[in-house]
């Protein structure tokens, strides 16, 4: 199985802006619509290129959405990107509406996602997006883990997907682990340490958290079993099933709310075909605040140290 290192920590939105550029060079439907904050959220890769090929219509992410379906029905793949939190509350019910319910392929990039937006505070971080984005019918969600697998995740979407896509990434350098070579199976889970005495999922910038707890855990003679989820939406049942059947307890970890998020989604999965013991490692109903963002993922439970934990109380239930 491949050794996952870090090579150096870099932001998941530069991996999703050289996406969007990349498929845009062989793609000449794709249209880029930005609302204020063009290099903030990386969108800068493609319009810097592309000058012709994008709009910044300002701070109206409701209208950017209303924009982004018109262009959907003419032909054309739009992507519109702001900040996660704007992208999937404020615009909601023109997703919903204009986008979801025409089942249109408009991808949408939710940046600075989690609360390691840090210092912008609780209306800046996006805690409740896979929730909301989940549950919308025809919608996909995309949690990729770092800035390579942004890149991959986000040229798949724009070109090989259709109807409405949701990407999730987050502004802060993290650590850059997976490989270009590693292949982008849409639809499936990626498993990065085997083991058997128990499962962690984890999604997003928790991934490399989890790995770091599966070394923590090994040292206490536990061999946990790390399974990268990065498509939420469709989620793959069959990798999540045969885990907690060899592992017999599993715990999840997300930079989101527990309730309704990617833990839950996992537990839907695991309540219908095989139940087991399960841990979540999340915020737990709060909203965040201003701070380093360091500290922030420290307060909020959200380490290595908080999934061994969890790892531990699950263990005692299995």
């Amino acid at each position: 199985m491949t050794s996952y290192i870090n090579r150096g920590d870099r932001p998941t939105r530069f991996g999703f802006g050289e996406g969007v550029r990349d498929a845009a060079r062989c793609n000449p439907s794709v249209m880029g619509l930005g609302a204020d904050i063009t290099s903030s959220v990386s969108m800068n890769f493609f319009a810097d290129e592309f000058p012709d090929r994008f709009y910044s219509l300002g701070i109206a992410e409701q209208n950017c959405m209303a924009v982004a379906s018109g262009f959907a029905l003419t032909g054309l793949t739009p992507v519109f990107s702001t900040y996660a939190v704007f992208a999937t509350l404020r615009a909601a019910d023109q997703i919903r509406v204009s986008v979801c319910y025409n089942n249109l392929h408009v991808v949408i990039g939710g940046a600075h996602a989690g609360i390691s937006v840090g210092p912008d505070g609780a209306t800046h971080q996006a805690l409740e997006d896979i929730a909301v984005m989940r549950v919308l019918p025809d919608m996909t969600v995309i949690s990729p883990c770092d800035s390579t697998q942004a890149r991959l995740a986000t040229i798949y979407a724009i070109n090989e997907l259709k109807g409405p896509v949701y990407i999730r990434f987050g502004r802060e350098a993290v650590p850059d682990f997976t490989y270009e070579t590693d292949d982008f199976h849409f639809g499936k889970g990626q498993q990065m340490r085997d083991g058997n005495d128990l499962t962690i999922f984890a999604t997003g910038h928790m991934v490399w958290h989890a790995l770091k707890a599966a070394e923590q855990l090994a040292l206490q003679n536990f061999n946990a079993r790390v399974i990268n989820i990065y498509t939420i939406k469709p989620i793959d049942r069959e990798i999540i099933v045969q885990a907690a059947r060899e592992t017999g307890a599993v715990v999840t970890a997300e930079e989101h709310q527990i309730a309704g998020g990617f833990g839950s989604a996992i537990a839907e999965v695991l309540a219908a075909e095989c139940p087991v013991p399960v841990e979540f490692v999340g915020v737990n109903d709060s909203f965040g605040e201003s701070g380093q963002p360091d500290e922030l993922m420290q307060k909020y439970g959200l380490s290595a140290e908080n999934i061994v934990a969890k790892s531990l109380k699950v263990l005692a239930r299995k």
